[in-house]
């Protein structure tokens, strides 16, 4: 009978990418020489550092620390998601905090390999830490002395692919930094800064030959505008996806310019919280008249009650999706209502347009019938996530509407806003037993509101030999936040 030990010492690497959590790796690592030399790089391949991870700010230390003392290590970094960093190590006087900060710097500069860096916690940014990301990523610096930071040329990284920041600038970084970043194939600024929002047409020309992702958030800035937009549009015309969020200075006109200059065709459009003058009529018409949506395959939305009638909206956005070969629709309200007739003919709409190449649809914010839900499983032949919002007194009746769906693997349930603000609104775990004892046996994850699991296999031995299996629920245990909490954006 074979052995693991049999199995050749090419497949342990293959068989390490199932083990998911950090510190799980880390044990695997110490198992042997061999193990460990398979693991490491798996290990320190991605790193991540969330505000939830227990004890964050001693994990920070300890991480710079590690990149900082062992270049070896720091070489495996590939991609580096900073969204927490204690601001206090930056701004103290204290002579540990120096300290610890020069070893945040050293373990940047080492990870000469970095191809995404993801750092958002607002005021932790600053020139240095810019600095030390572009000379790892210096080709010129490769194989010789560690560079100083302060240099008479500019500093050029040519090595990083996608860098998603913090935009405000003021008092912390300087902006002109962001134009030594060439090569880029993704940009993302979260909150930015008049000054950052100035420079980002002269940014995106210098990547415009890879640039093919572009990400804006703001919390209603009146920095990002049409003008911006328009001033950008010559800049992306290889862009490929393009994700506004919170930008109620852009309408239509805008989003039209961006799309006027690209050679490529978008291919994924984001487009939340924008102008309520936003026209999607006319939005809608004149994409349709240069052909602007014929390649695109994933839309988010999200729909303002106010700004036009809502039955008329939708009928405006289905004209604009209908030569598009769309593979994931996601839309929500800014204002939470409840079913409307008008929703749920939309959905069905979407369906017998897009259905048989849909493989994910997400509803969020505004609930539809039992009746459109079975619809949606039927007939999108292909689908494999759904995102839903159900009244607590319905999630008992979900099960049957899911069962339709023959290859679900993600399936998110939220209750309306108003049920949720009611203490007395819970879920019980055995309804989502219930549930996923009905779906497909390629349901692997399902959640209610806050709560995610895995679903999994229970094997039991009778005595007489015979095998039968149950579904039960298991914790979510991947590092990575499940995507029912990164569509929606209020």
């Amino acid at each position: 009978m074979a052995q693991f030990l049999d199995l050749p010492i090419e497949l342990l690497p293959h068989i390490f990418s199932y083990v998911l959590k950090p510190n799980w790796l880390s044990n695997v690592c110490l198992v042997n020489k061999i193990f460990n030399d398979a693991a490491i790089p798996r290990l320190y391949y991605k790193v991540t550092v969330f505000s939830w991870h227990k004890d964050v700010k001693t994990r920070v230390v300890q991480l710079f620390a590690t990149l900082a003392n062992c270049p070896r290590l720091a070489r495996l970094v590939h991609h580096l998601e900073i969204r927490d960093f204690a601001k206090n190590l930056i701004f103290s006087a204290d002579e540990r905090a120096k300290l610890v900060f020069v070893d945040v710097l050293r373990g940047l500069k080492n990870c000469i390999n970095l191809r995404c860096c993801t750092w958002t916690r607002d005021g932790s940014l600053t020139s240095e830490i810019l600095e030390a990301l572009l000379c790892g990523g210096s080709s010129s610096f490769e194989g010789q002395p560690e560079p100083k930071l302060l240099t008479a040329r500019p500093l050029v990284n040519c090595k990083l692919r996608a860098l998603e920041i913090n935009g405000h600038d003021e008092g912390l970084y300087d902006r002109n930094l962001l134009l030594g970043f060439v090569g880029l194939e993704r940009i993302s600024l979260i909150m930015p800064t008049a000054s950052v929002a100035s420079l980002l047409p002269s940014w995106t020309l210098l990547n415009r030959a890879r640039l093919r992702s572009l990400t804006l958030i703001c919390k209603a800035s009146a920095v990002v505008t049409d003008e911006l937009m328009i001033s950008l549009g010559p800049t992306l015309d290889h862009l490929e996806d393009f994700h506004l969020a919170g930008c109620a200075r852009v309408t239509h006109q805008g989003i039209l310019a961006v799309l006027a200059g690209n050679i490529r065709g978008i291919v994924e459009l984001r487009l939340e919280g924008l102008a309520p003058r936003f026209d999607m009529s006319e939005f809608s018409r004149r994409s349709t008249a240069t052909g602007a949506m014929k390649r695109l395959r994933s839309i988010t939305l999200t729909v303002c009650q106010q700004s036009q009638p809502l039955s008329s909206w939708f009928d405006d956005v289905l004209v604009l999706l209908a030569p598009a070969p769309l593979e994931v629709f996601q839309i929500y309200s800014l204002n939470t209502f409840a079913n409307t007739p008008a929703t749920d003919n939309f959905c069905r709409a979407i369906v017998s347009a897009h259905g048989d190449r849909l493989v994910r649809f997400a509803v969020h914010r505004t609930w539809i019938g039992l009746d459109v839900i079975t619809d949606i499983c039927e007939r999108c032949v292909k689908l494999e996530e759904l995102y839903i919002v159900v009244p607590p007194t319905q999630l008992g009746s979900l099960g049957p509407a899911l069962a339709r769906g023959k290859k679900l693997r993600n399936v998110h349930v939220n209750y309306p806003l108003e049920a949720v603000a009611n203490a007395g609104t819970v879920f019980i775990p055995s309804d989502i037993v219930s549930i996923v004892d009905q779906c497909s046996p390629t349901l692997v994850q399902i959640g209610c509101n806050t709560r995610v699991w895995r679903v999994t296999n229970d094997v039991h031995v009778a005595e007489d030999g015979s095998l039968t299996v149950s579904r039960v629920l298991s914790p979510y245990d991947s590092p990575d936040i499940p995507e029912a909490f990164l569509v929606v954006r209020t």
